[in-house]
């Protein structure tokens, strides 16, 4: 937004790595940055994607020698579709839940190149073992997990950063892929945008701030409604660890 000269930018949620599956991150300078801070603490610096991709790939390999089926959970608006992308689809078929399936179709509809999956829910009697399972965090627990019998379960979010949110989930694996910037990334696209002022809103939005301040930037907290992408149990967790 320009006014008279004062330029003001909201962000949104942002990530600054690269993804195909959406357009890429581009900062604005700008006079004042309304920026999110959903991992805004130093514990949370994120592995290059490529690693975390190869970290799923071998898993799912693990697991299909074991003759499990590898049923890993992902949003399934923005992140399912990040993980269909840079996953290895050679390694064997892929299957989804059906929010994941109709999201998809979307992305597909809007030219976004994706590889083949199929509807778990309609996918008759299936070695489920060869398979990739994606569906949403909701899943996790429920009677629609049966069909698939003796499986492993992975959940790709920037939250298995933190001790114990993989354990408190039961989860087999946490694989640390987030579509919200990280610590640094967050100090770097502040500096990108070359803003005297920056307002900060959800998640760890204080620690931030103080950060800012202590740099000569007049940085405030915003307070919301919205929270956006949170975690109660990796919350605690990672104050505690930073205090540690």
């Amino acid at each position: 937004m320009e006014y008279r000269g004062e330029i003001w930018v909201v962000s949104g949620d942002y990530k600054v790595e690269p993804d195909p599956t959406c357009a890429a991150f581009e900062p604005v300078r700008c006079h004042t940055f309304v920026t999110e801070s959903t991992f805004g603490l130093p514990i949370y610096r994120w592995r290059p994607q490529g690693e975390v991709f190869g970290q799923i790939n071998a898993w799912w390999r693990s697991n299909q020698e074991k003759g499990k089926a590898s049923l890993l959970f992902a949003y399934a608006l923005g992140k399912a579709q990040r993980v269909l992308a840079g996953v290895d689809h050679s390694i064997g078929p892929i299957y989804t839940h059906g929010a994941v399936e109709r999201l998809t179709g979307i992305y597909r509809d809007e030219g976004v190149s994706l590889p083949e999956t199929t509807h778990a829910a309609v996918a008759g009697e299936r070695d489920w073992s060869r398979g990739l399972i994606l569906a949403p965090p909701l899943a996790n627990g429920t009677p629609w997990m049966r069909r698939f019998g003796t499986l492993s379960t992975g959940f790709a979010s920037g939250w298995m950063r933190i001790r114990g949110a993989r354990r408190r989930r039961s989860l087999d694996r946490g694989f640390v892929l987030s579509d919200h910037a990280d610590w640094p990334a967050l100090l770097s696209t502040i500096d990108a945008t070359g803003a005297s002022r920056v307002w900060v809103t959800h998640g760890y939005r204080a620690p931030l701030v103080r950060w800012l301040q202590e740099k000569g930037l007049d940085a405030v907290v915003v307070e919301t409604r919205f929270e956006g992408e949170q975690d109660e149990i990796a919350a605690e967790d990672s104050v505690g660890e930073a205090a540690e």
